[in-house]
This record gives C-alpha cells, sequence and structure tokens, in this order.
C-alpha cells in the first residue's frame, strides 16, 4: 500500500481504460482507484480513510447523465479529502458546469472530451507534483522518477538550504559555546566510535607539536581535554604565548580551511585529548550527519569570531600604545629643541647685547645733537643742507680710510686747516664751493654753519645706527622664534636657504672665531615643513661646531640633482672636525647614541630624530667622514614645486 491513492470516476468505460493506462505510470507511488459511480466513490473514499491513505488526486467525469461536479465539490467539505487536487473532464458545451465546478469547487484543472494521447498524463503529472510539493516536502526525492524531476529537485533544494540557514539562525544561537562544542564533540566520538580507522582520537604528552609557525597544516584539531598554547614569533625570533585553548576550541582551523600555512605554533600544555581530522575524514565526518555540518560551521565561526575579537581588541591596545609612544615621541623633539635652545640662549643673549647698547648710545648722542639744533635758529639753506645730509647719513655706506685720507689731501690744496678739510670731507660737501670758500677766508658765520651740518649729519648717522642694531634684533628674534615655535604639521612651500640662513643668525656668537662659508645653488621654493627642517640644521650645525678645533671650518653646499628621475635638493655640511670613526656610522642615527665628549651637551636623539624628520619628507641623511679630518652630513629632499604635487 502506498501512502497516496488518486480515484478516477467514470462510468464509461473506454474512458475508464484510457484512465487505467495513462494513470499506470504513477502505481508505483501512488495506489490507483477506478470506480463507475458515484456511490461506489463515496465508499472507495470511506476505505481509503479507513485505510489512513491520503487521496492525492481525483478525476471526475461529467455529463448530462454522470454529475461528477457536485462529487467534486462535496470533497472540500472533508478533512480527509480537502487537500485532494482535482481534475474535471467535461463535455465542451457544458460551461455551466464548468463554472460551477471552479467557483464552489476550487478545481484545478479541466479537461474536454475527447481526450488526445497524454494530455491525461500530462495532466495527472503536474497536478500531483503539486500535491507532493505542499504535502510532502520531507520526501520529495522518492517522488523525482514519476512526477516532475526538476521541480521536485529544485525544491529539495530549497528546503535543504532553508533548514540549514534555519539551524545557523535558530537552532545554535541560545546555545553557549561549550554546549555546542559538547555536541560536536559528542557527534564526532560516536562517528569514530564504530570505525577508527584514521586513529582520529588522540591523546598527546605535554609539549607535543600540533602546528608549526609558518609551515604547511592539513589537520583540524578539536580539543576534548587538556591544554594547548598557541605561540607566534616577534621581530627578533622569540617565541611569544599569544592565547590558550581548552576543551571544546579548534586547532589549525584557519590553514585548514583557507589552506594556508599556519598562523601560530601550537604545543600541548598537558596531557591533552583530541579529535585529529584530515580533509578526506572531516568530509566523510560531515556528509554522515547533515546536522553536524551546520553544528560545526557554527563552532568554526564562533572560534573564528573570539579571534577577531581578540585581533581587534589587540590592534585597539597598539593604537593606544602607539598614539602615547607618538606623544612621547613628539615631547622628546620639544625637549630636544628646548634643550638645544637652552644652549644657544646664552650667546644670543650675549650678541642682542651689543647691538642694545649701540641703539642706547645711538638715542644718546641724537638726543644730545637734537637739544643742540633745537637751541640754534639756522637759516632755511642751512636747513635745507643739513636735512640732506641727515637723509644721506642714514644710508650712506662709511668709506675707506685711504679714501678719505687722499680727498683729505686734495682739499688741504683749498683748505689749509686739516682738521676742517677733514669734517668736510666726512660730510661730503667738498663740492660745496661757496662753503669752502668761507671757511678757507675763516669767516665766524662758515665755522657755524659747518658745526650745525655736522649736528645735522651726526643725528643721521645715528638713526642709521639705531635702524641697523634694531634690523639686527629682528632678524636674531625672528630665527630664535621660529626654533622655538611649535612645530607645524602641515606641509607648505618655502625657501630652504632661509632656514639655513635663520639657523646660522642663532649660532652667530658660537660661530665668531670659526670660519662659515655657504655656496648656495638656485634652488624653487619647496613642499616641506620648514620648521621640522630648521631642526634638522640645528643639530647638524651645533655637532659640526662641537666637533670643530680650535680653528673651525664649515662649508655649507646646496645644489640640485636628478636621480632616478626624481629632482632632489642636496644640503651638504662639511666641517674639519674630528670625523667619526668607520665603526659608528651607522650607529649615530640610532637613540641614545651620542660621541659628544664631556661638557659637551648631548642627548643622544639629535640625529635621531633628524633621520625621522628627513625621512618623513621622503628623503635621507648621508654620511661622509675621515677620521682626524672631515665630516660630511649631505641631506636629500625631493623636490616638490608649486603644481607639482597633483
Amino acid at each position: 500500500m502506498n501512502r497516496y491513492a488518486v480515484l478516477c470516476l467514470d462510468n464509461n468505460p473506454i474512458s475508464a481504460e484510457q484512465f487505467r493506462l495513462e494513470l499506470s505510470a504513477f502505481s508505483s507511488k501512488f495506489d490507483i482507484f477506478s470506480v463507475e459511480s458515484i456511490e461506489e466513490a463515496q465508499s472507495a473514499l470511506e476505505y481509503l480513510e479507513e485505510r489512513e491513505q491520503t487521496v492525492a488526486l481525483v478525476i471526475a467525469s461529467h455529463h448530462a447523465h454522470f454529475n461528477g461536479v457536485d462529487f467534486l465539490i462535496g470533497l472540500d467539505k472533508t478533512p480527509h479529502t480537502e487537500r485532494a487536487r482535482k481534475i474535471l473532464i467535461s463535455c465542451s458545451s457544458d460551461i455551466d458546469a464548468i463554472l460551477t465546478a471552479v467557483n464552489e469547487g476550487r478545481l484545478d484543472h479541466c479537461l474536454t472530451k475527447p481526450l488526445p494521447d497524454n494530455v491525461l498524463f500530462n495532466t495527472a503529472q503536474k497536478e500531483l507534483t503539486q500535491f507532493i510539493l505542499r504535502n510532502c516536502k520531507e520526501d520529495l526525492l522518492s517522488y523525482s522518477q514519476i512526477l516532475d524531476q526538476h521541480k521536485l529537485l529544485r525544491a529539495h533544494i530549497e528546503n535543504q538550504m532553508s533548514n540549514y540557514q534555519a539551524g545557523f539562525l535558530h537552532d545554535y544561537h541560545s546555545m553557549s559555546d561549550n554546549e555546542l562544542a559538547e555536541q560536536v564533540i559528542s557527534a564526532l566520538q560516536q562517528f569514530f566510535k564504530a570505525n577508527d580507522e584514521t586513529k582520529a582520537c588522540r591523546t598527546y604528552s605535554p609539549e607535543h607539536l600540533l602546528t608549526v609557525e609558518g609551515e604547511p597544516n592539513s589537520f583540524l584539531w578539536f580539543i576534548t581535554s587538556g591544554e594547548v598554547a598557541l605561540y607566534k614569533r616577534d621581530e627578533q625570533g622569540m617565541q611569544r604565548e599569544v592565547v590558550r585553548h581548552t576543551k571544546g576550541n579548534i586547532v589549525g582551523g584557519m590553514s585548514f580551511v583557507t589552506g594556508e600555512c599556519s598562523f601560530s605554533t601550537a604545543l600541548t600544555l598537558t596531557e591533552t585529548k583530541v579529535i585529529k581530522l584530515d580533509r578526506n575524514v572531516f568530509r566523510k565526518v560531515m556528509q554522515s550527519d547533515s546536522n553536524l555540518l551546520p553544528l560545526f560551521t557554527n563552532l568554526l565561526l564562533r572560534h573564528f569570531n573570539r579571534r577577531l575579537q581578540r585581533s581587534i581588541n589587540t590592534k585597539l591596545q597598539l593604537q593606544k600604545t602607539l598614539e602615547s609612544l607618538e606623544s612621547a615621541h613628539q615631547q622628546l623633539i620639544e625637549r630636544e629643541k628646548m634643550a638645544m635652545l637652552g644652549q644657544l640662549v646664552a650667546g644670543v643673549a650675549h650678541e642682542l647685547n651689543n647691538p642694545i647698547a649701540a641703539i642706547l648710545r645711538g638715542v644718546e648722542n641724537l638726543t644730545h645733537t637734537l637739544e643742540g639744533l633745537l637751541t640754534q635758529l639756522p637759516t632755511a639753506e642751512v636747513q635745507i643742507k643739513g636735512v640732506q645730509l641727515l637723509t644721506r647719513a642714514q644710508t650712506a655706506k662709511p668709506a675707506s680710510t685711504a679714501e678719505l685720507r687722499s680727498r683729505v689731501k686734495e682739499l688741504n690744496s683749498t683748505l689749509p686747516d686739516r682738521a676742517i678739510a677733514k669734517k668736510v670731507v666726512n660730510l661730503g660737501l667738498e663740492s660745496d664751493s661757496e662753503l669752502v670758500s668761507q671757511l678757507a677766508k675763516k669767516k665766524d658765520n662758515a665755522s657755524s654753519t659747518l658745526e650745525t651740518l655736522e649736528q645735522y649729519h651726526q643725528a643721521g648717522a645715528s638713526l642709521r645706527s639705531i635702524n641697523v642694531c634694531a634690523a639686527r634684533i629682528a632678524d636674531m628674534v625672528k630665527s630664535l622664534k621660529g626654533y622655538a615655535r611649535a612645530d607645524d604639521e602641515r606641509m607648505h612651500y618655502a625657501d630652504i636657504h632661509e632656514g639655513i640662513e635663520d639657523t646660522l643668525v642663532i649660532f652667530e656668537n658660537k660661530l665668531k672665531v670659526h670660519q662659515v662659508s655657504t655656496d648656495y645653488a638656485p634652488l624653487p621654493r619647496m613642499l616641506c615643513q620648514p620648521i621640522a627642517l630648521q631642526q634638522v640644521w640645528t643639530n647638524l650645525i651645533s655637532n659640526a661646531i662641537d666637533a670643530f678645533p680650535d680653528k673651525g671650518s664649515l662649508k655649507i653646499q646646496t645644489r640640485e640633482v636628478e636621480k632616478e628621475q626624481q629632482r632632489y635638493a642636496v644640503i651638504s655640511f662639511e666641517d674639519n672636525g674630528c670625523g667619526i670613526p668607520d665603526s659608528q656610522k651607522k650607529a649615530i642615527f640610532e637613540l641614545n647614541f651620542t660621541t659628544k665628549k664631556e661638557g659637551n651637551f648631548g642627548l643622544g636623539i639629535g640625529l635621531s630624530i633628524c633621520q625621522q624628520i628627513v625621512a618623513a619628507h621622503k628623503g635621507w641623511i648621508d654620511v661622509q667622514s675621515e677620521l682626524n679630518a672631515f665630516t660630511c652630513m649631505t641631506v636629500w629632499l625631493p623636490v616638490i614645486e608649486e603644481g607639482d604635487e597633483t
């Protein structure tokens, strides 16, 4: 007896025979019942109900002497037949009966006589397929040989996928890791209990290697008891413990799934029991139980999720550490700058003292001169000459002593009094023949005029001295301020030479007794961090000064060089100091390394910071040195002009 039945109702023997022949193809899965009257059909339904056999399809004829429509309508009234598919076979002229069956009897299909060959078969196959799809989802494949195979296979796959997905979403999400692991381990142990040809269930002693970092791995280990530690090598090759796994955890999961080499080294810490699977065994295990695959997949996903969480937490901690280190690094740079600035302050203060004293003297002289001019009442002509002298004195450059002597000697022929002639020459009034003539005749008003003009000239000279000294102070303050202020991290266009000159101003007091020469090639304004680079120039010049002999020499040269299709600004600082031993050339850029002698300030971070600053500009520093001869530090910076950065 089959689970389902097909009932055919027709009182025409020829039609009944046609039904039997075309429906016989379904007899392997459906019991076929053929009746000739309504009464027999009712009896057949009662018989099927007693046998608990479900009616899948009812085929009923309808004509003037046989009311199959009413029979089909009545099927919906009993639970035993309400799910059955219904096919009405009628005469084409009986439209009313067809409409009644459709409207009241939930008719699924209607055929009209005479029936061509295989029409009934095709229709019955279609309706039975629909019935099985709706009522027998758990056993679709067993009907695929006689019904619509394509539809049944597709429905089977969809059902399996739906069940599989539902298992992921609903069956396991409420389970704890331990509960899920217990189910997987239990299922695996049950599988290998009957047949363990590969000896998958194993016990390892302590310090047994499961995986080795960087080497291929083809196995998956389920830990059923014991403890396993995972190790990673650091940059020095030292093994560092990363994490420990106990019962329910998986070892080798990532390399097993991806086929890549092992990410870490796994070592048992205690006596450890595991289930060891290679890919072939794993495939057999998963195929043996359809419920095991979603269980394992959930466990594996949780394993990877824990690993990802650890990685994220580690990354966050590293970011915090990196931020702290970056902050400490910036503080270190600022301390180096401030330490260097402290060294320079005394020299700068001394340098500021001279121009300030000169300004004070100039102010005193100017005050005295102005008092004298204000108490006199010179003529308009003298005032005009005096203003001209005052203006000229503010910009005039001092003449050489030899030139002044020559001019005085020449004037002596006209003006015998050498002292007066010298005053006239100093004022530049040799060409004023009227004044020279009056002075030669020793007229009193001429001497008074000369004295007044001399006061105007003195006022102009005092103003010139004040301007020069004030400009000198401004230059030193500008250089010092530029070095001391906080770094501007933004890249912008600047003149490299200007930064070097500002740095030389700061060191002027220390460089007084030494020789400094500069040879600047034409360089464009470059995209850089000028304040950061000024710290580089400061360190390189300071190191050169500390290495100087009694008579030091510093040569600063810039040039533009093309290397590997890239333009570079090359800035070299060459001194004639003690030089650097070959054994120390690489070490000078290391943090906390210093060659400074006792008494010379050195934190051992200057060149390390210089290298980092230059590297941030995508450049580098070359070192050439010969012991007791010279040292040349060369900075290479890529030239990026305005418009080049795009």
